[in-house]
């Protein structure tokens, strides 16, 4: 009976010793890296300009930016799911050979000391991450949208953003008087903001690189909220080089942010998401993304650094 113990006592002890060793193992994965970033100045009313693609014409938010000493402007996507700013190799290297004075690549870490200006505001850090990712640059065509990059929210970390979608500018500033805003939690730089659907309180991950979708869920609250003659749409998607299957479906809600009702007209699912990624949702409590589309004819205000945020 004692050996019986001592060999429960022995599990138990193993399961709690691995639970805990998987808990650290999270906690440092998904950890996100020091914000290096060194912020100067504001950015005022920066233009966005969107990329469409087949069936979506806000498939994506970009804002123009120069990098500092080369008068060409760029383009990088806002991407409030990326708790990192990086550059993507491909894009550099062709800069590269162009203004070899100004890009210094450190291809054994993969990163690159620079810095970039989104209107007065300047961005500078000595780590940034360089991706395996990009095209080319097309010097040849003034009218080319060319990326180099992602501005993720270790950006929003160090100013207050204030996305325009009505008149289709952004910007990025220091003080705001805060009235009538409400709170949202800024987790390992991820924005969970709450909202409600059919009198359920909802806590969703606001990921500005699903953009082109208003409501991201499970595939049982996908086929609760949809509209039940709906057409169904499906689309290829693309998530750091991985192909997702995603389907979408209108639907007639009102989603409601504090006391602002929006109409929910959209809803959608993902099939291809790793089962890391599923379990990191759920462990989270997070029950859903959020994009760019549900706020177009709204001004989105967040600040991150007290996690305060409004919409009107």
């Amino acid at each position: 009976m004692k050996l019986f113990k001592k060999i429960i006592i022995i599990i138990l002890a193993s399961i709690a010793l691995s639970m805990l060793g998987g808990y650290f193992y999270f906690q440092k994965k998904f950890t996100p890296k020091e914000n290096y970033l060194r912020v100067s100045a504001t950015a005022e009313k920066i233009p966005i300009k969107w990329i469409s693609s087949d069936e979506n014409t806000h498939s994506a938010l970009l804002l123009p930016v120069k990098i500092n000493g080369i008068d060409e402007t760029f383009y990088m996507q806002f991407d409030s799911g990326s708790p990192i700013t990086v550059f993507y190799k491909n894009s550099l290297e062709s800069i590269a050979q162009k203004f070899s004075s100004q890009i210094k690549l450190n291809t054994e870490k993969n990163e690159v000391s620079s810095g970039f200006k989104i209107g007065k505001m300047n961005v500078e850090s000595a780590h940034f991450e360089v991706l395996n990712y990009g095209k080319k640059i097309n010097f040849d065509d003034s009218d080319a949208t060319n990326i180099i990059g992602t501005i993720g929210t270790d950006l929003l970390e160090k100013r207050i953003t204030i996305l325009d979608f009505k008149n289709n500018n952004c910007s990025f500033i220091e003080q705001i008087k805060e009235n009538d805003f409400a709170d949202f939690e800024f987790k390992k730089r991820k924005i969970l903001i709450p909202a409600k659907v059919k009198n359920e309180n909802l806590k969703l991950l606001y990921d500005s690189g699903t953009s082109g979708y208003e409501l991201i869920t499970t595939k049982e609250v996908w086929n609760e909220y949809k509209t039940k003659t709906s057409r169904i749409k499906i689309e290829k998607g693309n998530s750091w080089g991985n192909t997702l299957d995603v389907f979408s479906a209108d639907a007639n809600q009102k989603i409601a942010f504090g006391a602002l009702p929006l109409k929910l007209s959209e809803v959608t699912y993902i099939e291809g998401t790793s089962k890391l990624q599923n379990f990191l949702m759920k462990s989270s409590g997070m029950q859903g993304m959020i994009g760019n589309k549900l706020f177009l004819n709204n001004k989105l205000i967040l600040d991150c650094k007290n996690e305060k945020f409004k919409l009107e």
